[in-house]
Parts: C-alpha cells; structure tokens; sequence
C-alpha cells in the first residue's frame, strides 16, 4: 500500500503514530537552488544555518515516527556561495543549469563550497543521530558545467543514519558482485599469481565448498542519472535508492503484529580449505600454510519475535516525496510507502507514477546505415 500525503512535512510527521516506519530514504530539496513556488518550502531560507536548523526538526520527527532499530538514508547535494540570486524566490532557476549557486551570505565570500551535506550531518549527529557512514553518488553521466577553475561537480552524498547503535540492516541483500573469487590473493616474489598451482582459475569461480563471487558492498556507488518526463525537476534514480530499501527492509516483511523485521534464517553449508603462501624475512623460500573457513549460505526467513504472526510488508517513509520514486519502487517490490509532498500538483504525478509499470531499459533499438550516416553528417555539421 502507498499512501500519498499532501502537506508540509514538518506538520505532517505529527499525524504519524511513533514507531511505525522502518526505513527512511529521503531527499530534502537542496539549499537555495530552486524556487518550487509553495509557500513555506525548504531550500529558501537566508543562511544555512537557518536550512540546517529547518531539516533537523524534520528529522526530529522523522526520529519520532522510526523504529528503534530502522534507518535513515538522506540524499543531499551541496552548493556554492553567489551573488544572492539562488534563493530569491522571484528567481526561477533553469532546470537544466549545472550552476549550482546559493545566495551569498556574511562570512562566505561568493564561489565558496558551502558544505551543506555535511553541516545537515554533523547536526543531526549533534540532535542524537548516529551517523554511521557516508556514501558517495559517483554519477558517470554528471550534468557539464561551464567552469574553468574546478572540476565539474560529479558526485553527491548518502548518509546512513540510525536512531540506535543496533539496527536492521540486511547485508546479503545488497552484496556486489567480486573482483575475484580468490579470499587470498596470493603473490609470489616476482608479483606473479600463485593460485595453488591452478592458473585456470577465473574472477567469480566458486572455490571448493566456498562461493566468493560476491562481496560486501562498497561506499561508493556508481549509479547514472536517468531523465524523466514528468514537471518535476530533482528526481534521484531508482537504482540509487534500491540498495537503502533492500538493506534497511526485511524482503519477507515484517511481524503483523509487533513490526519486527524477518530475519534469515542461515545454515552452515559446509568448510572451506583456504591455503595461502608466507615468505620469510630473510628471503627464503615460501611456506605453505593452511586453515578452515565455515561457509553459509540463506536458506529461508524466520520471524525475530515470538508472536507467531503473520508476515506483512515493511514500511518505507519519504518526507519529500517529490516524483514518487520511492513510491514506485516499493509498490514494484512489496513493500508499504508514506509519501509526504508539499505541493499539491504533484499528488497526481506521484499516483501515475506509482502505478506505472517498469520500463525495460535493456532493450536496443538498432540504426540503419542511413539514419547512422544522416547522424554523423549531423554532428560534423553541429560541432564544425
């Protein structure tokens, strides 16, 4: 079920009954880079002291409504100190600008980074937040910017946040796929693989009673922008927020009657031999030494209470609902959605949104030779 909630969130969060969400994936408007046109908006404040203080009492709230062993995951970009035009609400900034610039203020002389993701992180973490880890949004495909005395801008931040020091958080769900299948990575003197004499082995490739084809998922992620056709002009990629949901949500749902989350229910498969090779201080030839590692792997879910009830589905909160794609995700994916969005007109946009049905990304449409060459003349024509 996702219920879409039209209203501010700072008064909306109030109507919420405590402790009754288990995740939060959120992406709060940026600090004075574009005018929504609804009264009372975040993003437009005169400092950003005062856009810092406006996002901790959100998440106060936020806190409030949480379960004690959920997670926040919050989107931020940062921006630079302007001339004062970023955050003059008759400024309508061009959706398609790169130039990220907020109004200037005392202290912060114009074409400084302001830092607004980590003083939002670091305030959170001051009102009693753990902030438990940041992650990089590496964007491969970043919008150009027109600058000449800095890199352009690719790349945002995540933060982990959580009300606890234990919390849920499923790690087998959002595992990546290994560089190598080796746990030991041996080398020999001479910087040659040594593979306990089998050279055939291949990235990926199950060793013995072990499966290392996967790893634990790094703190970078690499995900492209997408575009969307919708009136809304912030939109973070459904591929961003999917691993949050899938770490900070049970996939078999939740307790119907207490809401703890299902756990996996893991078995030993079976012990591993690992063997590796050890050099001496002085040179001389190599050691073979051996151990045992135990293998695991899920062979179910089971429930962390003793209600034995029924399982239902994990609830996901966003407080700046935006386009809805937290909504579209969950609704594709079994899990429950509280969608909070101050403007009115993008109620509509959120429900079709959410209704839609996922896109097949990988299907490819071929040119023919002509329309190749029609292409080529163009571009030649464009950029001569």
């Amino acid at each position: 079920m996702i219920n879409v909630l039209i209203g501010d969130c700072r008064e909306v969060l109030k109507t919420l009954p405590g402790k009754s969400v288990h995740c939060c994936v959120t992406s709060p408007p940026y600090y004075g880079l574009r005018d929504y046109e609804v009264d009372g908006q975040i993003g437009l404040e005169q400092t950003p002291e005062e856009y810092v203080s406006e996002l901790v009492g959100v998440f106060r709230e936020v806190k409030r409504v949480l379960r004690d062993d959920g997670t926040v995951w919050l989107n931020l970009g940062d921006s630079y100190s302007g001339g004062g035009r970023g955050g003059d609400p008759k400024h309508k900034k061009d959706s398609n600008s790169a130039e990220k610039t907020a109004p200037s203020y005392k202290g912060i002389p114009a074409k400084n980074l302001i830092g607004i993701p980590w003083r939002v992180a670091f305030a959170l973490q001051a009102d009693g937040w753990y902030l438990r880890q940041d992650i990089i949004w590496q964007k491969n495909n970043p919008m150009p910017e027109s600058v000449r005395d800095r890199c352009t801008k690719s790349h945002e931040y995540i933060f982990l946040l959580s009300k606890s020091q234990k919390y849920y958080f499923d790690n087998e769900a959002i595992k990546e796929e290994s560089v190598t299948c080796d746990p030991r990575r041996p080398y020999t003197s001479n910087g040659a693989k040594q593979l306990d004499g089998r050279d055939n082995w291949h990235s990926g490739e199950p060793r013995e009673m072990g499966d290392f084809t996967k790893r634990n998922k790094r703190s970078v992620w690499q995900v492209n922008t997408t575009p969307y056709k919708g009136a809304h002009f912030a939109t973070f990629p459904s591929k961003l927020i999917e691993p949050c949901i899938l770490a900070g949500t049970a996939e078999h749902g939740v307790c119907s009657v207490c809401g703890s989350p299902y756990k996996r229910a893991i078995e030993k498969t079976g012990e591993f031999q690992r063997r590796w090779s050890k050099s001496n201080a002085d040179g001389s030839p190599y050691n073979s030494q051996e151990s045992m590692q135990n293998t695991y792997e899920t062979v179910g879910w089971k429930p962390s209470c003793s209600c034995n009830a029924p399982s239902i589905p994990a609830t996901v909160l966003d407080p700046f609902g935006g386009s809805g794609t937290v909504g579209q995700w969950c609704n594709q994916n079994n899990r429950n959605a509280i969608l909070i969005e101050l403007n009115p007109e993008y109620k509509q946009l959120i429900e079709d949104r959410i209704n839609s049905k996922p896109k097949n990304h990988h299907k490819k449409i071929k040119a023919s030779p002509l329309e190749k060459c029609t292409l080529q003349q163009n571009l030649i024509q464009y950029f001569s």
